[in-house]
């Protein structure tokens, strides 16, 4: 006699919901494999991305389950992890600068995104906070359908930032002459059997630990944080195989473009000028802030253009890996503006959003 109540016991997948799982994975594997053999920088993130993106907007239900994705986080969170050298720990003692200006050049682009989203798309003060506000999506997005904000128009300005950000950025990289050897190179060797057998469970633990309490990104920052002190402190040696890397560099660009799924072409039609505008306008005060910090510190253009970037944490994660950029460096950055939007969102909306009066009208 069975002691679960069955409707405990997950379900197995359906063939059709399998079906789908293997052909997001297949469409995302022939796009980044394109991209990548037209050597494109980032090119098996990128390719996955615009390739299942596309298949989503041409009606195609594609998905990836949770336990995939956690997966996939995992083995990013290891490979990030994997770059940590006693060298990028000692640079630790500019974050708090960069970090400080990362809240000012947060706060400078949401209102000034909210602001164009205003004037020139007829937004309501509400949404267009909310669609401003960079990172922390499914947290804006609850607080969307609480607030009674357009959560369409939110979900599709957002997501356009993200999917241009992915594909753009290693473009960027390329073509102002920042080289992979000039930054931290993965590692070239296998660990060993012993040594992928602790990373494993060492990942798999802290991420768990994290997941306890509530901590953001907690797959991919558990593994990462794991990783981290196991490389930093020479217990384990080389990382995972290049296979099992680039799986999870497929992974996460598919994984990006099957938010594709949940957008009507006509909602996106509606609001791809709102999106593109946006963009244009935090990418500009953005920049702002890296040419200050370009010019008063030392950090290098390709760190501080990932982290000052307004994109998804994990995405932005992904690209640090795939262009061989200091992974604490842009980890710590994402992490502080996930905070500080998580934290600060809320009572900017009430401050400056509609009433919540009105929404119930």
């Amino acid at each position: 006699m069975s002691l679960i109540p069955a409707s405990k016991i997950p379900a197995l997948p359906g063939r059709a919901e399998a079906f789908r799982v293997l052909e997001t994975l297949a469409i995302g594997t022939a796009g980044g494999v394109l991209f990548l053999w037209a050597n494109l920088p980032g090119g098996l993130i990128s390719g996955a991305m615009i390739a299942v993106g596309g298949a989503a907007l041409a009606g195609r239900q594609l998905t990836l389950p949770p336990v995939l994705t956690q997966t996939v986080l995992v083995l990013l969170g290891i490979s990030l992890g994997s770059l940590v050298s006693r060298q990028l720990i000692q640079h630790m003692s500019a974050y708090p600068l960069t970090i400080g200006v990362l809240a000012l050049a947060t706060f400078c682009t949401t209102f000034g995104s909210s602001f164009y989203l205003q004037r020139m798309h007829r937004w309501d003060p509400t949404s267009a906070l909310l669609a401003a506000s960079p990172g922390a999506l499914s947290q804006i997005t609850m607080l969307a359908a609480e607030k009674g904000a357009d959560v369409a128009g939110i979900a599709v300005v957002q997501t356009i930032r993200v999917i241009i950000l992915t594909a753009a950025l290693p473009l960027l990289l390329a073509v102002t002459g920042v080289t992979p050897g000039a930054l931290p190179a993965l590692p070239g060797e296998v660990a060993s059997p012993f040594g992928l057998a602790a990373l494993i469970a060492a990942s798999l633990a802290a991420a768990l630990l994290l997941r306890l309490v509530k901590f953001p990104a907690s797959w991919m920052f558990g593994a990462m944080l794991a990783s981290s002190v196991l490389h930093g402190t020479g217990l384990v040696e080389g990382g995972l195989p290049d296979w099992l890397r680039n799986i999870a560099l497929v992974g996460i660009g598919a994984l990006i473009g099957s938010r594709f799924v949940r957008i009507r072409l006509a909602t996106l039609r509606s609001h791809v000028a709102a999106g593109l505008g946006s963009f244009a306008i935090a990418i500009l005060i953005s920049a702002v802030f890296v040419t200050v910090l370009l010019m008063t510190t030392d950090v290098r253009f390709a760190d501080i253009v990932v982290a000052f970037a307004p994109g998804a944490m994990d995405a932005m994660l992904a690209l640090a890996l795939t262009l061989h950029i200091d992974p604490i460096f842009v980890g710590a950055h994402h992490l502080s503006r996930f905070v500080f939007v998580s934290i600060t969102t809320p009572g900017i909306v009430h401050l400056f959003g509609r009433p919540q009066d009105d929404v119930d009208d």
